[in-house]
């Protein structure tokens, strides 16, 4: 009996021994969480969590895009992957400019560009005498052999500015156009356009005639290539590539 008697408070020390672990557990977490740091870490473990995966699904999208695109080559071939079919990338194609005729081949350069960097003996024949004074000349100018007229052509498409005559340089005509450029075209006769009209590259725009600053050299076009409306002169044969 008595060794019954001393086997009863073992039985009853067990479950006080587990609630007491548990009270302590319990507390130790309650601590844990009274802690002013521990709240703001778990929000940034969470948020960081949230982040990764949405980092991981927009990867899985770019390559899942970059495999149903278009395919391009280095040599600029797109290949298009529903069609299977192959397209050439092409750039719209930029106008050239043109020289202010037909047909050069026709036609003789009686003054060249004035060019400060050339020999001094070409840049002395591309002055222009008036009166007692000596000008560089800023233009080209050309003219048939038999001193006949030709038609003066648009170099390109653009604009027409101005349209006057002018008692020494003859009747003008000026022409803006998109690349920033104006081409200037003096010693006219019969002038075909006005001013604000629109003109293509090649159209008619007046016949070759005289004028007073270059008289002694009959019948010619007197061709100029500025950068903008009044800007400097530039020398045409490094713009205009067709021959």
């Amino acid at each position: 009996m008595s060794e019954h008697k001393r086997d009863l408070p073992k039985q009853e020390d067990a479950p006080k021994s587990i609630e007491g672990a548990q009270k302590s557990t319990s507390s130790s977490w309650k601590r844990l969480l009274a802690k002013k740091w521990v709240f703001p870490a778990m929000y940034m473990a969470a948020a960081a969590i949230i982040l990764t995966v949405m980092w991981v699904y927009q990867g899985a999208g770019t390559l899942t895009s970059d495999k149903t695109g278009p395919d391009t080559t280095q040599s600029g071939t797109v290949t298009d992957s529903v069609t299977g079919q192959d397209a050439v990338a092409t750039n719209a194609n930029q106008e050239t400019m043109q020289w202010p005729f037909k047909d050069k081949n026709e036609l003789d350069v009686v003054l060249h560009f004035f060019d400060n960097k050339a020999a001094n003996d070409v840049r002395q024949a591309a002055m222009v005498e008036y009166g007692d004074t000596f000008t560089p000349h800023i233009g080209m100018d050309f003219a048939r052999p038999d001193n006949q007229t030709f038609d003066v052509m648009a170099v390109m498409s653009g604009k027409v500015t101005t349209v006057q005559k002018d008692p020494i340089v003859g009747h003008l005509i000026e022409i803006s156009h998109s690349n920033g450029l104006v081409s200037v075209y003096q010693s006219l006769s019969e002038v075909n356009v006005a001013k604000d009209a629109e003109v293509k590259k090649g159209d008619v725009i007046a016949k070759a005639g005289r004028n007073e600053l270059e008289k002694e050299q009959g019948v010619h076009l007197h061709f100029e290539l500025r950068q903008g409306q009044g800007g400097p002169a530039v020398n045409p044969e490094n713009y205009i590539t067709e021959q």
